[in-house]
């Protein structure tokens, strides 16, 4: 990291969840070096519902993966609250991402054997104050779903379940790497809806990337990804409830 790199960029404005600074992403391909991203400097707020949005190669992978602790970046630094995600190791950082981050991600990564209940239970019985099983899934309206396995439920309803899954353990924050990508609209909309009642009931700093801009129109904020940059950012004066989207 560059000596400048090292100095300490805190959070200053109250209600900051996530504050990136000077972030950049370099994946080295054999001899080809690859810009994943390219100077980001981003904060998120608590409780909003953000949407990352760009094309396939953008970058929004990436960054959703390095707020996620699942990556790191090859310099700037990525503030949690106070915590400094880029001077963590690797213990704290799966301390990071098992009590204070929920996962959704395009494919349900269900466990087959398993039924709804007890997929979720697998994260409720590593959290420090999960909710029950049970509340999970009647949070995305599966409560009469419970017994069902993977293979006994559509496509939505599973990705609903994964849903469960993640909010179950009580997160700050929810972190959603294309979660309709997979679906038809119909059924997207069912699950973005449960993402925003997860979001308005729930307080969760929600965090969704996709490359599909209706979905756009029902977030806070739009952050928009081209080339490992942030091109854009805008607020939506007015939210579109999931139903009204022009998919």
């Amino acid at each position: 990291m560059s000596p400048q790199s090292q100095q300490r960029h805190s959070p200053l404005e109250p209600g900051v969840v996530f504050h990136v600074h000077g972030v950049t992403k370099v994946y080295q391909m054999g001899e080809v070096s690859v810009h994943a991203l390219r100077g980001v400097d981003l904060d998120l707020y608590n409780g909003e519902f953000a949407v990352l949005l760009g094309a396939s190669g953008s970058g929004k992978s990436t960054l959703l993966n390095i707020l996620g602790g699942l990556d790191t970046p090859t310099d700037g630094h990525v503030f949690y609250g106070e915590r400094d995600l880029t001077r963590a190791d690797e213990g704290e950082l799966t301390e990071y991402r098992r009590y204070h981050v929920g996962f959704v991600f395009q494919f349900y990564n269900l466990i087959p054997s398993l039924t709804a209940r007890e997929n979720v239970a697998v994260v409720t019985e590593i959290a420090r104050s999960p909710m029950s099983p049970e509340k999970a899934l009647q949070m995305v309206e599966l409560g009469q779903r419970l017994d069902h396995f993977p293979a006994q439920l559509s496509g939505g309803e599973q990705q609903r379940v994964a849903i469960a899954r993640a909010i179950a353990k009580n997160p700050d924050v929810l972190l959603c790497d294309e979660p309709t990508g997979a679906l038809d609209s119909k059924t997207g909309i069912v699950v973005l809806e449960a993402l925003q009642r997860v979001n308005e009931e729930l307080g969760t700093t929600t965090v969704v990337i996709t490359h599909n801009a209706g979905i756009a129109q029902m977030a806070n904020r739009v952050i928009q990804l081209a080339d490992g940059r942030i091109t854009d950012v805008r607020a939506n004066a007015s939210r579109l409830p999931p139903r009204e989207l022009t998919w």
